[in-house]
């Protein structure tokens, strides 16, 4: 009993030291396990976490601390990261391999981490070994403060729907293909949930509000969502409170997240919720039910069809998504009281996505350079000293239009530089980059070549403020950050095949001031690997 004690104080001082002591406490303990799971009507191999496909639901409010204990029951190394959740001033909790060492099988590691001033719809998902193909996702929103005003009243309740594209395959024989060399064959359907057609329902009261977080955990594909005979409200968008314009649809790429109000104010019956893929030939679809409680009778008539391969509606769509600006966010100041488009830029960095072929593979690249992981996590080398993992400047600011070649790319930043991002895509299909870390400003997206004119076309008061923004075929998107977080961040696709065939880097956010107020030092419960094996972290 005496050690138990003696564990749980040093436990708490080990909480204390990076945690604010006066927010609250999370405890999430989990057990990821490999599981028959049978989503499309075909036994597949997925990841369970605590016996779940898809995992536990976060639930949590901003400035909580979230303290996860993942106990890894694979046979294989695992790791979670947390899409959106921004890890101020601790890129260590990340969760991606260039942070973070795997967690061996049969071990397990205690992400603590805080949401700290984010409110909204996020997810967390497997990063290594291509385990995202197997499930391991679940839903993680951010709810407001007590006294923080919200710009809409409480809905009756309030819904997660995890959707995106799925294949029959085992992950490990996805993972196959992609190592020979190859491209992924076409999915094989849609998931809502984990479950295919018509497998979920969500039950409503006729004459209620309500709030659903719509979240695209897919692999390779664009959706598109809608309710039969009901409009949507957006009200977020991965931590932002938006205008609340009004949509009979909407188009989720890859990594995104949505908040939408809808009123079941219709005749008493059940009505489908739909997704369909985005660009694709044939166009994949699934249904969810919207069943009121007082229903007289069933689904009828065939499901209601949406855009298919238009980009100039998805394009339109995307630029009338807009900054709420008289709003709060996680703080009760408005906003609009950030006035992102009056600072001066202090660097301008062009990003170009490509498909070359190397040594006789299909690789992905960034400026010419495919990601190839390091022996050792660049964030784990980097606080060591330790030479030979990575090199800074291994990554153009700008397109090189040279062919492409394998290097362990990290990018150098300067702590609270203004810089502007574009993302170039010269490929004939859409593109979805996430940036872990940061919150941006999308500031324009167009087709053709971006040119400096382009800035001309910037919106510079009132774009919403995201962490993953899609570039559609031959076409740019902009987005303005500022570089408040020092860390390790990954800049990646979010198809899931390109980024795991090297279309990602590492910006390495640097502040030469050794100090708590900028950054938190390696924790003390950090699992070491590759060079930095037998090494200490702190003392306890």
């Amino acid at each position: 009993m005496r050690n138990n004690r003696i564990l749980g104080c040093f436990f708490f001082f080990f909480l204390s030291a990076f945690v604010k002591g006066d927010d609250p406490y999370r405890f999430f303990t989990w057990t990821v396990t490999y599981g028959d799971i049978y989503p499309l009507g075909v036994k597949q191999q997925g990841i369970l976490i605590n016996g779940q496909f898809p995992g536990p639901q976060i639930e949590s409010v901003t400035n909580d601390n979230l303290i996860i204990s993942v106990f890894n029951n694979l046979t294989d190394p695992f790791l979670i990261s947390w899409n959106g959740v921004q890890q101020r001033r601790n890129s260590w909790q990340d969760g991606v391999y260039g942070t973070n060492c795997p967690i061996p099988p049969g071990k397990n590691f205690t992400y603590v981490l805080q949401v700290k001033d984010q409110i909204g719809t996020y997810f967390y998902f497997p990063p290594l070994a291509f385990h995202k193909a197997a499930g391991g996702f679940g839903g993680l929103k951010v709810l407001s403060r007590p006294l923080i005003p919200v710009p809409f009243p409480p809905p009756a309740g309030d819904f997660t729907i995890l959707a995106g594209d799925w294949f029959k395959a085992n992950h490990t024989a996805l993972k196959a293909i992609l190592d020979s060399g190859h491209s992924l064959p076409f999915p094989d359907g849609l998931l809502i949930n984990g479950r295919g057609w018509n497998g979920y329902t969500f039950t409503v009261d006729q004459g209620k509000t309500y709030r659903f977080r719509i979240s695209n955990v897919g692999l390779t594909t664009s959706i598109n969502f809608r309710i039969q005979g009901h409009m949507m409200k957006l009200v977020e968008v991965e931590g932002s409170h938006t205008l609340q314009n009004t949509y009979s649809s909407l188009d989720i790429h890859l990594g995104q997240s949505y908040s939408v109000l809808v009123t079941a104010n219709q005749s008493p019956k059940d009505y489908y919720i739909v997704v369909s893929s985005r660009f694709t030939t044939p166009v994949l679809t699934t249904t969810a039910i919207l069943h009121y409680s007082n229903s007289a009778g069933g689904v009828s008539g065939p499901p209601p069809g949406g855009p298919t391969i238009q980009i100039d509606w998805s394009l339109n769509q995307a630029r009338s998504i807009r900054w709420n600006l008289t709003a709060s966010g996680p703080r009760p100041n408005p906003q609009g009281s950030y006035h992102y488009g009056m600072i001066n830029t202090s660097r301008s960095i062009r990003l170009a996505n490509s498909a070359p072929i190397i040594n006789g593979k299909q690789r992905y690249a960034v400026n010419s350079v495919s990601f190839i992981p390091p022996d050792t996590p660049l964030k784990v080398a980097d606080y060591y000293k330790i030479s030979g993992v990575f090199s800074l400047g291994s990554i153009s600011d700008n397109p090189t239009g040279g062919g492409g070649y394998l290097q362990t790319s990290v990018m150098a930043a300067d702590f609270r530089s203004y810089v502007e991002i574009v993302f170039e895509n010269y490929e004939d299909t859409v593109q979805s980059w996430h940036i872990d870390g940061y919150s941006f400003f999308v500031v324009g997206m167009d087709g053709g070549q971006w040119t400096p004119a382009s800035r001309l076309s910037y919106n510079l008061r009132d774009t919403v403020a995201r962490c993953t923004v899609q570039v559609y075929p031959k076409s740019w998107s902009t987005v303005y950050m500022s570089l408040d977080n020092v860390g390790m961040w990954n800049i990646r696709s979010e198809n899931w095949a390109r980024q795991y065939l090297g279309q990602q880097f590492y910006f390495r956010v640097y502040s030469p001031v050794n100090s708590w107020r900028d950054e938190y030092p390696i924790p003390k419960n950090a699992l070491l690997c590759g060079r930095a094996s037998g090494r200490r972290t702190r003392p306890l």
